[in-house]
């Protein structure tokens, strides 16, 4: 039998030994957000959580093409955002004004073998970059676990995979060309404008349009994938020393379940194989099942959950390391995620599930714990500290926001620093509490954009609202 027919027959029998218990259903999205009546420019992201009707949607096939944009009149007093693929829950792209994507651009553009380094430029998906930079004999130190995320855009927003000597992939720009709102090309490193390369490095695309990266990158790699299913208590007494004896390390606590599964990658040498997995699409559509009509009962949700996955084998992927990193996202949601430190993650996470079973029966994604190195960007979540992510999801077409109203003040409380695309409530006050750069880094963009070319209302407010002194 097939393993999730065999949890669908455990949700059923549980089902007929209560007839007359109503499955739960899911909640319409009431989050508050007025919805944006579609037209032939709209945009939105992913989920579906942002959207906007911009007055113009333009791709410029070359730097000249963008440099005419900025300069031409047809744009002169409009606000101008740059988009990637839409992949970011939080409020950066939305404009009413110019909305300009960098698709066109895209490919290796140059390389260094000795120093294996590559010139990319920003417009590449990340998926279409793994196999070119093979085919270089280069490989990026670490991925995401999607990617179909613009490289402009992942990096814009200290995007990161896990790995305790990991950095995000931000910590890897060497270099990097951006062109501002008076339509000059700047080129930036750690030597040539090394102010604005550490603000550029993670720039929310409010300094200007980045169109090429430099990355430091390494030989190919090839890594074991290893998939563990475990008590929950299992999990949080090893991961520390989990996550510093692997390459990789995260894990993932299935709500109502007591339990979760590790993933671990290291670099091998052993021939490419693979051994049955569970489909972790089909594996989000059989959790909500068991939400739909087991939520009147935490204790049987958590008996017929707990009781399937403890049937689960350990999964073994071998294969190139950017095969192994990513998978598809088929089923859509929202999400926040919060970067915690090292000592507290574990009060933190443990508080945030106990809100979640007490509170929050309608739950049933997975929640995703990652760790990430410490880097030097200025506005990079992990400047000057290694942290570990925690990330709570709730299903796209049902209201996230009670949830996260409920998470989110856990995680700030123990001194988290959200995923810049991931959806928060914190202000340009509170940033300037969480980052020590945060001041210098808006007299950069301000001398960059004085005019406020490259913000949108959310930016706008982030950056130009009067914040404290100290």
């Amino acid at each position: 039998m097939q393993r999730r027919h065999f949890l669908n027959l455990l949700v059923g029998s549980a089902i007929a030994s209560q007839v007359g218990w109503p499955r739960i259903g899911h909640a319409q999205t009431s989050s508050g957000q007025q919805p944006t009546t579609a037209g032939p420019m709209t945009w939105r992201n992913w989920s579906g959580s942002q959207s906007s009707n911009p007055s113009h949607r333009l791709a410029p096939r070359s730097v000249n093409e963008l440099l005419d944009i900025l300069s031409g009149s047809a744009y002169r007093g409009r606000a101008i955002r740059p988009v990637g693929s839409g992949h970011s829950f939080s409020p950066l792209v939305p404009t009413n004004d110019v909305l300009v994507s960098l698709a066109r651009l895209n490919g290796i553009l140059d390389h260094d073998d000795d120093q294996c380094r590559a010139r990319i430029a920003t417009g590449t998906l990340l998926g279409q970059l793994s196999q070119p930079l093979e085919n270089i004999n280069q490989a990026l130190f670490n991925m995401p676990d999607i990617d179909q995320q613009s490289l402009g855009g992942l990096l814009a927003t200290a995007t990161h995979g896990t790995g305790a000597e990991l950095m995000s992939l931000s910590g890897y720009i060497e270099g990097l060309t951006l062109v501002t709102a008076q339509g000059d090309v700047l080129e930036c490193s750690r030597d040539q404008n090394p102010d604005i390369f550490q603000a550029a490095r993670v720039g929310l695309g409010s300094l200007g349009f980045v169109t090429d990266v430099t990355l430091q990158n390494r030989r190919p790699y090839r890594l074991k994938k290893t998939t563990e299913w475990l008590p929950l208590d299992d999990i949080l007494d090893n991961a520390d020393a989990r996550a510093k004896a692997h390459r990789n390390y995260e894990f993932f606590y299935i709500p109502f379940s007591g339990m979760g599964f590790t993933s671990t990658h290291d670099i091998t040498d052993e021939p490419v194989s693979e051994t049955e997995a569970i489909d972790q699409n089909d594996g989000a559509r059989d959790l909500q099942q068991a939400r739909d009509y087991l939520s009147w009962s935490p204790r049987l949700r958590r008996l017929i959950l707990g009781g399937y996955m403890r049937t689960l084998s350990t999964e073994v992927k071998v294969a190139s390391s950017w095969q192994n990193y990513t998978s598809a996202r088929n089923v859509r949601f929202n999400e926040m995620e919060y970067h915690l430190p090292t000592d507290n993650w574990q009060a933190a996470l443990r508080e945030v599930i106990d809100t979640i079973e007490s509170q929050f029966p309608e739950v049933f994604f997975p929640i995703e714990v990652r760790f990430v190195k410490a880097d030097d960007a200025w506005l990079s979540p992990f400047y000057q500290r290694d942290s570990v992510s925690v990330a709570v999801h709730r299903f796209f077409e049902e209201d996230h926001a009670p949830l996260f109203e409920a998470v989110e003040p856990i995680l700030k409380r123990h001194g988290g620093r959200p995923h810049w695309g991931k959806l928060n409530t914190l202000t340009g006050a509170d940033f300037e509490d969480l980052y020590p750069q945060w001041q210098a880094f808006c007299e950069v963009r301000e001398a960059l954009d004085p005019n406020g070319r490259f913000l949108n209302p959310y930016l706008t407010r982030l950056f130009r609202q009067k914040t404290h002194t100290g």
